[in-house]
């Protein structure tokens, strides 16, 4: 089940997931490019370099933790099924 869901994580999810859909999403991502552009440039050549990699940091964790959140999920909602139906999981 793992590898399906792996498959499905980086086949179609992620892609569907990452897509801006809405006002509110497209404002927010407005937003922090905005304020990206002025940390950098109240900051020094490596000052910027320190703060994407903070920032790259940051972004590998959520994602990280989005792909965790999405397999503890279909897992809880397949016992679910499974204990809603009577059957053994």
């Amino acid at each position: 089940m793992k590898e399906t869901l792996e498959k499905l994580w980086n086949d179609y999810l992620l892609d569907e997931c990452s897509t801006i859909d809405t006002t509110g999403e497209r404002s927010l991502t407005e937003k922090a490019a905005e304020l990206h552009k002025i940390i950098n440039d109240c900051l020094n050549s490596e000052q910027q370099i320190t703060l994407e990699s903070f920032v790259d940091a940051l972004c590998d964790t959520q994602s990280l933790f989005a792909k965790k959140a999405f397999f503890k999920g279909c897992e809880f909602a397949l016992l679910f099924f499974l204990e809603a139906t009577n059957q053994k999981g």
